[in-house]
């Protein structure tokens, strides 16, 4: 697997992975909530809650649960499911009342390297802060690492 992580302008963040796994399986854990609750949250956080409906059109809402018990609430919109090619979705972090906070888009294309593993590009963006692009870019790493380690 390689790793290359590259920001764009404070506002965007770009990960690019080669994971060891055909192009269908990568997206197939994109898109199962079965699978997604296997990695789709940091090392030491785990997933006590997900829902949704994952489709172009759809939606989603997870619950990432800290090792000291803090709940972490994350919700969106799917805009787009091309099966193995792209997905699309907003992401907001929810505060306690329900209400969402700063909504950034999501962009994932999926590509064959030719040797039967696959190149995963995602983009993020667009971030209220330099702060949380680096944070979100800490936490989607190591999703990225877990879901390695599966595939």
């Amino acid at each position: 697997m390689s790793v290359q992580t590259t920001q764009k302008a404070d506002a965007e963040l770009v990960i690019q992975r080669v994971f060891n796994a055909p192009r269908d399986l990568v997206f197939e854990m994109w898109t199962r909530k079965e699978h997604l609750d296997r990695w789709g949250c940091p090392e030491g956080m785990t997933i006590p809650v997900s829902e949704g409906d994952i489709r172009t059109g759809g939606w989603f809402r997870t619950c990432m649960r800290g090792s000291d018990g803090s709940e972490h609430w994350v919700s969106g919109q799917y805009r787009e499911i091309s099966p193995a090619e792209r997905i699309v979705f907003t992401h907001a972090w929810d505060d306690e009342t329900g209400g969402r906070g700063h909504e950034t888009v999501v962009t994932i294309a999926f590509s064959d390297t030719g040797d039967g593993r696959t190149r995963m590009h995602f983009h993020q963006a667009f971030f209220a802060s330099q702060a949380s692009r680096d944070g979100h870019a800490e936490g989607w790493n190591s999703c990225f690492d877990k879901l390695a380690t599966l595939l």
